[in-house]
């Protein structure tokens, strides 16, 4: 989950002071059962933590994972169980009885720790100092598949025997980080009739604070209602020539491809508004208020003073842009003295909601000036429109959040990367993507970096908030009872 650049560029580009952790709340704190023995949540976490699950490898975290539902009363409904491709669903009520699902998604896997030298800790050690936990996946994602697992736990504990309006499910898959068939891909072209969602809460941003420069102290939570999407291409070239470097020719094929990928890079990129990125700006005037929220409550009046600090930021830029990634170059030959006559270059594109494919490759096409180019998908995901967030469980999240955090405001967001939650807004089920926790932003440096951790504090406070969510969902009256892939009413 790269959410890490986008949010340290948030705080950049309005320039205020850095995020704040959280003190962990009075109440006595909830337990599990694993084993026949009790644990916290910060205990369950660092277990979780020390059993590796590369992408591609995730049944043994699985299978933990699994034990622990199974051993505190949750139904399982397996959805795959091999390595990448092993994905289950823990519910409070039984998916056969057909309730509208609250669906928490997260992912097994994690991203290869690199460099073991770099970690100052193991990092699959799992760690507990005295403020934190250590090890790799501390954040991303199972952190917040944790804390996920422990609201739904505590709901389950006072719900179980109770006729509920919805079934809450916590729903693991594998290869996020990846995106192979066997994970979210699988389980819904498999198994959405029989999880019926009328909500997915996945994982999104964590809160920021210090973005209100007139109360640098209040955290701003985003719930996040769309996400960019993925165009993966492969342009390729071929250029028949001499084979001996000893004499140049006019024309060849690593000349032409380096020329046109500079043009295509070397682009500035064009600012584009969309009731999206113009809603965050409005959202973020709001709050500001005084001369500078006015002019981000009016972003196309300002566009020529908003336009220069959005590109001192690339990461907040990419929320504005249609974005354009060179990851690759291959001609598939390693000697000095030889000319290739083909070569090949990947790019990872991010499309803003609303992008067209066609018309993206059309100017792409215009700006590399090279028609003998041939321009490959590679991979594609789907356009699909935004969650609105006149939604009652939009609502519910909200109220939640605030609800367990002082000093906080809520705003919509997108988000500049794809996650799994992708599949489930590309089928029409509503999804919220939010981590609601308050973490230093020296922890988001961490996210898919050496070091990984997160503070101990943060996932009680977490924990509360999901349980705030479920119960606020579950008091609704007249909520559905029955029904197939709908949110409530």
């Amino acid at each position: 989950m790269p959410l890490r650049p986008w949010l340290l560029g948030l705080c950049a580009f309005l320039s205020f002071l850095p995020c704040l952790g959280s003190t962990p709340p009075d109440e006595g704190e909830f337990m599990i059962s694993f084993n026949n023995e009790s644990f916290t949540i910060q205990q369950i976490l660092s277990k979780y933590i020390q059993i590796p699950s590369e992408s591609g490898h995730e049944r043994e975290a699985g299978e933990f994972l699994k034990k622990l539902c199974e051993e505190n009363g949750l139904y399982v409904t397996q959805m795959g169980d091999t390595d990448g491709n092993y994905n289950f669903s823990a519910s409070v009520k039984p998916l056969d009885d057909k309730l509208p699902n609250i669906v928490f998604l997260n992912h097994i896997d994690v991203v290869p720790p690199g460099d073991l030298e770099e970690w100052e800790l193991p990092p699959y050690s799992g760690t507990i100092t005295d403020t934190e936990i250590w090890g790799r996946g501390a954040f991303d994602n199972k952190g917040t598949a944790i804390m996920q697992l422990f609201g739904v736990l505590e709901i389950a504990k006072t719900k179980r025997t109770a006729k509920l309006n919805h079934n809450v499910t916590f729903l693991a898959v594998s290869c996020e980080e990846t995106q192979c068939d066997g994970g979210i891909q699988y389980v819904v072209d498999n198994h959405l009739e029989e999880l019926n969602p009328s909500v997915v809460i996945g994982e999104g941003p964590p809160s920021i604070d210090g973005l209100i420069s007139r109360d640098p102290e209040k955290a701003l939570f985003g719930i996040s209602v769309a996400h960019k999407r993925a165009l993966w291409l492969k342009l390729k070239l071929e250029l028949p020539t001499s084979g001996h470097a000893s004499v140049t020719p006019l024309a060849y094929a690593n000349k032409e491809m380096v020329q046109a990928l500079n043009r295509l890079v070397g682009k500035k990129p064009k600012i584009i508004y969309n009731d999206l990125n113009v809603n965050i700006l409005k959202s973020l005037g709001e709050l500001e208020k005084g001369p500078k929220g006015f002019v981000m409550k009016h972003p196309r009046l300002f566009k020529s003073l908003i336009k220069p600090q959005l590109k001192k930021q690339p990461e907040l830029l990419a929320l504005f842009t249609n974005t354009i990634t060179l990851t690759n170059i291959d001609n598939g030959l390693n000697e000095v003295n030889v000319i290739p006559e083909k070569i090949s270059a990947t790019l990872d594109c991010r499309l803003l909601p609303g992008q067209e494919t066609e018309a993206f490759l059309t100017q792409v096409r215009q700006t590399l000036k090279n028609d003998k180019i041939n321009i490959d998908i590679i991979q594609e995901m789907p356009m699909v429109d935004s969650t609105p967030e006149e939604n009652i469980y939009y609502e519910h999240l909200k109220s939640a959040i605030l609800k367990n955090h002082d000093n906080a405001a809520v705003a919509t967001i997108f988000l500049p990367n794809s996650n799994d939650s992708a599949y489930f807004r590309a089928k029409g089920v509503p999804v919220f993507s939010s981590v609601p926790v308050k973490i230093g932003r020296e922890y988001l440096e961490l996210i898919h970096n050496y070091n990984e951790r997160i503070p101990k504090s943060i996932l009680d406070y977490g924990k509360d908030t999901y349980v705030s969510f479920i119960q606020d969902c579950l008091s609704v009256e007249d909520a559905p009872v029955s029904g197939g892939i709908a949110s409530m009413e």
